[in-house]
Parts: structure tokens; C-alpha cells; sequence
């Protein structure tokens, strides 16, 4: 067993259990004490999208509900926050796997609401390497270093990505987003698993450019699965507490994710404020496809079943999870 994975891991479940405890413990903190508000949480990445346009556009007041936006640094503070009750949920973009690894700890305390996912249409997730390199396909990685985001979720995918593809005994590295093109440009990394909008960025600063795109769906998944890999949720706690509440919030963010599908690209406007992205980089950030809770379909589930099993065999995951159990469906 890769022990620094196994460690990684046990810290990500005690924080969570710590923030479980703490919220038996403490009242105060409870989601219970925030009548007639739903808060939700998001870490600023392009996937929320539908979210931010709902909010700006008054789409959760239009269908009778008041929601409040709450930032984080990272989708892990998002799903200890959820546990701990701090917030009624999240929006799109918190990694999955967290928000599944959340719930195993406590079963029914998570449920999905819509599903962000990528592949070679809808593309987050590319390989690039520096723009004058040699390296034309994934594969020539074999043996080179490769950097990713930081975080467990990162660095197993990465690792997927790479073995899927051929390349080799490549080392992947976890480094600070920021730091991913500064580090191409001086040729300490070889290449780097990214998600928008790093390739966006690379490729208009001239750092950098892709040799794959939409690559966990094609070299992890396989059978041209979509990679579902963050979602909008909601506490089992605040379905029970808050229900009045719950069917305007799920109105007001399906209007979200329609709009962001009528709009394209030029929905994007409604990142700036609640990202780093703002003026003609958001005009290339790609949309992301959407699969709200009463759409999802039987290759949906499939799709994020075998994501969920990838964790399961790299030994993220302590024993399985079942995908079906962890999509809302409304009573």
C-alpha cells in the first residue's frame, strides 16, 4: 500500500470526523439556527458557473428562496464545512470523490444535486507540456516529471491519467496551482495534469500547450464515459430541516445550469467575482456539461461508479461506495 497515499487519506477522514463531532457538539453552529437562508459553499473554479449566474441573476429569489454564496480556498474546507454544519451545501466544482469520502464517514449525510462532468466535448481536465518541448503524445512522459494540483484527488488522477496512457514510471509532482506554469517555463516539470483555466492560460501566455484533453474519460474511464468529477450538494440535514426551502433552491439552480447551456460562453461573464478569471480569459474558458438530479440516467451512474471504483482500487477509498445512493431524488 502506498503509504503516503493511506496517510494523506487518514488525515482527510479525521478532519472530517473532527468536524463531525464538532457539530453534534455545537448547536450554534448548526445549520438549524439559519432559518430561511440556505447557505452554500463553492471554492472559486469556472465548474460553479451555473451557481454564480444564479445568484447574480436573482434566479434563487425569482423562485422564492434567499441563498448565500460562501467562499473557501480548497473543496475539502467546503465538505468539512458541510459536515460540521457550518453550511446548508455546496455548488458545483467541490470534488466528488471528497463529498463521497465525507459521506462514508457518515452515511446519508451528503446527497447530490447536479453533477459537473468533462470529456473531450466538454473539456476541465488536459495534459500539457512547454510549448517549444519535443514531447508530441502523452505517453512520451514515461519517466519524466509531471506536476498536478495539490490534493489527493489531483494526484491520483494524474496518476490514472499517466498510467493509462502509457506513460511509465513518470513522477508526478503536486505543486501549487500557481505555481504549475512558472515551473513548465523554467523546465523544472516535464508536462503537467491541469484543469481549467491552466491550459487557457498557458496557451495565451505562450508556456505552454496541450497534447490531450478530456484525458479521465478517455484513459481512466474508457467506453467514452464522461468523467464526473464535482457536484452541487446539499446536507441530508438541511433536506429535513430546511424542506420548505429546498424545492425554490433546486428551481432556482436548475434556472442556473439552463442558462449556462442556452448561453455558452458568453455566461462565463458571471465568473468574474467569484474567481481569478475575468476579461478575454473567460471568453476561452470551456463550458462545462451539467447533469441535474432529475436527469440522471443509467450510463450517468455507470460513469461515476467506475470513477468511484478507481479510488477504490488505489486504495483512496477504504472500501466502496455506491454512486446510486448518493444522487438526491425528490420525494
Amino acid at each position: 500500500m502506498n503509504t503516503k497515499y493511506h496517510s494523506r487519506r487518514n488525515a482527510l477522514v479525521l478532519g472530517l470526523k473532527s468536524s463531525l463531532a464538532l457539530a453534534m457538539g455545537s448547536i450554534g453552529l448548526s445549520v438549524k439556527a439559519k432559518d430561511k437562508k440556505l447557505l452554500i459553499g463553492y471554492w472559486p473554479i469556472a465548474a460553479g458557473l451555473p451557481f454564480y449566474a444564479a445568484v447574480e441573476r436573482g434566479l434563487f429569489k425569482q423562485a422564492g428562496v434567499n441563498v448565500e454564496a460562501v467562499k473557501f480556498a480548497s473543496p475539502n474546507q467546503v465538505v468539512e464545512a458541510m459536515i460540521a454544519g457550518r453550511i446548508d451545501g455546496c455548488a458545483n466544482g467541490v470534488a466528488i470523490t471528497a463529498l463521497a469520502l465525507a459521506d462514508a464517514q457518515s452515511p446519508g449525510s451528503i446527497k447530490f444535486t447536479c453533477m459537473n462532468y468533462a470529456n473531450e466535448k466538454y473539456i476541465l481536465d488536459q495534459v500539457i507540456v512547454p510549448i517549444n518541448s519535443g514531447v508530441k503524445g502523452i505517453s512520451e512522459l514515461a519517466g519524466k516529471k509531471v506536476a498536478c494540483g495539490p490534493g489527493i484527488n489531483n494526484a491520483t488522477l494524474a496518476k490514472a491519467v499517466l498510467a493509462g496512457a502509457g506513460a511509465t514510471n513518470a513522477q508526478v509532482i503536486e505543486l501549487p496551482i500557481a505555481q504549475i506554469l512558472p515551473a513548465l517555463a523554467a523546465g523544472q516539470i516535464d508536462g503537467a495534469y491541469v484543469l481549467e483555466p491552466t491550459a487557457v492560460i498557458g496557451k495565451q501566455q505562450k508556456i505552454s500547450r496541450s497534447i490531450g484533453a478530456g484525458v479521465v474519460s478517455k484513459y481512466v474511464l474508457g467506453d467514452n464515459l464522461p468523467w464526473i468529477g464535482g457536484a452541487a450538494a446539499l446536507n441530508a440535514k438541511t433536506l429535513k430541516e430546511k424542506a420548505e426551502l429546498i424545492n425554490g433552491f433546486l428551481k432556482g439552480y436548475g434556472a442556473g445550469v439552463e442558462y449556462v447551456r442556452k448561453e455558452g460562453l458568453a455566461a462565463n461573464q458571471y465568473l468574474k467575482g467569484y474567481t481569478a478569471i475575468d476579461g478575454d480569459l473567460a471568453k476561452e474558458v470551456p463550458i462545462s456539461g451539467y447533469i441535474q438530479y432529475n436527469e440522471v440516467k443509467a450510463k450517468d451512474v455507470k460513469a461515476l461508479q467506475r470513477l468511484f471504483d478507481v479510488f477504490t482500487e488505489r486504495k483512496v477509498f477504504e472500501k466502496p461506495i455506491s454512486a446510486l445512493t448518493l444522487i438526491y431524488k425528490q420525494s
